[in-house]
């Protein structure tokens, strides 16, 4: 579609058919959507699979995936900044990529994923969804990435969804909490509406 960018990052499940139904839904909001394959064509089987796959991934060739993904979607689409979602792993690398190019992201949305990077120059708003049990995010982590925003005077908004694990946000896994998901997903689109109109 002609409207704003935003490009979807895929949890270790891999570009799944969840994956892509949301992106129809955010295309049939009015977006322009991409979502690059970061797991190159893999769908593991079970957790174990797919982090034995995400242990054996090239992390230069995944960034360089990312960040020439996120150039081509501002390029196609013709209403300035992008935002970036993410989930699990896609959710580290929108955290990632919004930094790296800050001229090109105005808006990154993290489902579970964290980042312990200097936030310096940022110019994205940020909206943070949190499990409430997370064996990948501890909660000194998500203080720390959410201090680390706020010291840049980012634009920080986070919510923790009681009695959630990891991955509530993905009908793929055994975590997926569909009352949650619908909170998170809500809040998601409201926010990309008012940082990319």
């Amino acid at each position: 579609g002609p409207g704003p960018g935003v490009m979807v990052l895929h949890s270790f499940w891999g570009l799944t058919p969840s994956v892509k139904s949301l992106c129809d839904d955010l295309a049939d909001h009015g977006y322009t959507v991409l979502a690059p394959d970061i797991n190159f064509g893999e769908l593991p089987a079970s957790e174990q699979e797919a982090l034995d796959h995400l242990g054996k991934a090239d992390p230069n060739r995944l960034a360089s995936l990312v960040l020439s993904s996120a150039k081509l979607l501002h390029e196609k689409s013709t209403e300035g900044p992008i935002g970036i979602v993410g989930f699990g792993l896609g959710g580290s690398l929108a955290l990632w990529a919004s930094v790296r190019l800050a001229d090109l992201v105005s808006a990154g949305v993290s489902f579970y994923g964290s980042q312990q990077i200097d936030f310096a120059g940022s110019q994205a708003a940020y909206l943070i969804h949190l499990a409430e049990e997370d064996e990948y995010v501890s909660d000194d982590e998500a203080a720390f990435m959410e201090a680390t925003m706020r010291l840049e005077n980012l634009d920080v908004e986070v919510h923790q969804y009681q009695g959630t694990r990891h991955g509530f946000a993905e009908p793929d896994g055994d975590t997926f909490d569909p009352a949650a998901f619908d909170d998170a997903w809500g809040r998601t689109l409201a926010f990309l509406g008012e940082r990319l109109a």
